[in-house]
């Protein structure tokens, strides 16, 4: 088989590093300015870990939004925990960050957006099926490539 470079799984990891980034200067110095995040992630993910009656209520996926008030943010290589205010209850979770289908800064207009990649002939694909970043507007049959999605289905 002859080797390919993998650019789906290279933005994956890029886009997930700046999450990282992003969320590892938050937890040491706090929100700057208006920035606040909406992420949505997959509550199924088998290393998502929150509370039972959150995946009850919310069985596939969840947005929550890093804002106003949150605590213990502790970031790592694989993901975050973060503990939440629902309805004044302190909740503790965490988010691998392969569990990310959205992040979203509407302060600047900054969002991304992930689907899972599915491969038409698993035999031939020499490398793992893998999330990989992708605007709104980019049609399914076309390569994935990351971008700024649009905020229009954010607002109310």
């Amino acid at each position: 088989m002859s080797r390919i470079i993998d650019y789906g799984n290279l933005m994956h990891r890029a886009m997930r590093g700046l999450i990282q980034q992003v969320l590892t200067d938050v937890a040491a110095n706090g929100l700057p300015g208006n920035h606040h995040f909406f992420i949505t992630f997959d509550t199924m993910h088998p290393d998502v870990e929150i509370a039972d009656w959150l995946s009850d209520r919310y069985p596939e996926e969840m947005t929550v939004v890093i804002q106003h008030w949150f605590d213990k943010m502790d970031v790592t290589d694989d993901g975050f925990s973060i503990t939440l205010n629902f309805g004044d209850s302190p909740e503790p979770m965490y988010i691998p960050y392969d569990a990310i289908k959205t992040f979203v800064d509407p302060s600047v207009e900054f969002g991304l957006r992930f689907e899972t990649q599915v491969s038409d002939d698993d035999e031939d694909d020499e490398t793992e099926d893998g999330d990989a970043p992708m605007a709104e507007d980019v049609p399914q049959d076309r390569p994935a490539a990351a971008e700024v999605v649009s905020l229009d289905k954010f607002r109310k």
